[in-house]
This record gives structure tokens, C-alpha cells and sequence, in this order.
């Protein structure tokens, strides 16, 4: 099975439970190997949506192996402060919070206003998705008040 294959298998079990496949990643911290499929659904994830989706997932892995070394499987949520590394990503986030560093280094923080023929507006800026090293959304946290 190809990648392709298998990453339209993921999201057709993550659309049958309601639910769209954000992004899929494979990384290593430390000794270990894992396989991350991120989901979001109007209102937010719950556990119940990550494991009902991993359970779906986890025997098709068993026989389609993602990874030939031992893996760990985890569903989630991308979380509110979120890795922005598709268009569509940028799309979906207009209103928020990004952080942008750029490939020759320049450092760009502020609201997406608007991302339109692969064009970012943040703040004041506009940056290109291809002139983009990395992005992520950010809350700013000193806008709310923990008081009672």
C-alpha cells in the first residue's frame, strides 16, 4: 500500500466519525518512533473522537504498517497553539495568532488577516507559503484574566 493509499484510508475514518484529518506526522523523541494523525471538528475534538478513531485505525496499521520499526500510534487534536505546514492550514486560521519565521531568518508575529494566492498577510506583512520555514498559530495569553 502506498502513502497515498493509506493517508486516504486515515481520512475516510476520520470523516466517517465527523471528524477532518488535519495533518499526519512522523517523528522521534528520544528512542521513540511515532505516528501522529491530528484531527479537528467544529467545537473541538474530544477523547472520545481520538479513540474511536484509533481504534479504527490501529488494525489496518497492524496489517499496513506505517512504519516497519516499533511506532506509537497517537490521535489528537492539533491543539490551539497548532504547526501550520499547508496552505489550507493558513486558510482555516485566518483571525489567529500566528508566528512566523521566514528562510532567511526574519521572524513575523501577529494576526492573519488574509491568505490569498498563497499569500499571508500577518499584521502588516505579507509573506509567500514557499518563502515560509515554519508557522504556528499562538494565543496570547496575556489577553485573558484568570481572576474569579
Amino acid at each position: 500500500m502506498t502513502r497515498d493509499e493509506l493517508k486516504n484510508i486515515i481520512k475516510n475514518i476520520v470523516e466517517d466519525n465527523g471528524c477532518e484529518l488535519y495533518d499526519i506526522e512522523e517523528t522521534m523523541e528520544g528512542d521513540n518512533k511515532f505516528f501522529r494523525i491530528y484531527i479537528t471538528k467544529p467545537g473541538g475534538v474530544n477523547l472520545n473522537d481520538c479513540t474511536a478513531i484509533n481504534n479504527l485505525i490501529s488494525p489496518i496499521f497492524d496489517v499496513e504498517e506505517p512504519i516497519k520499526e516499533r511506532y506509537f500510534l497517537e490521535v489528537s487534536s492539533p491543539g490551539v497553539e497548532r504547526k501550520l505546514t499547508k496552505e489550507e492550514h493558513f486558510e482555516k486560521s485566518i483571525g489567529e495568532n500566528v508566528k512566523v519565521t521566514t528562510t532567511d531568518g526574519k521572524k513575523i508575529k501577529g494576526q492573519l488577516k488574509s491568505f490569498i494566492d498563497g499569500v499571508a498577510e500577518i499584521g502588516k506583512e505579507k509573506v509567500n507559503f514557499n518563502e515560509i520555514k515554519k508557522a504556528k498559530t499562538y494565543v496570547d495569553w496575556s489577553t485573558y484574566s484568570f481572576d474569579e
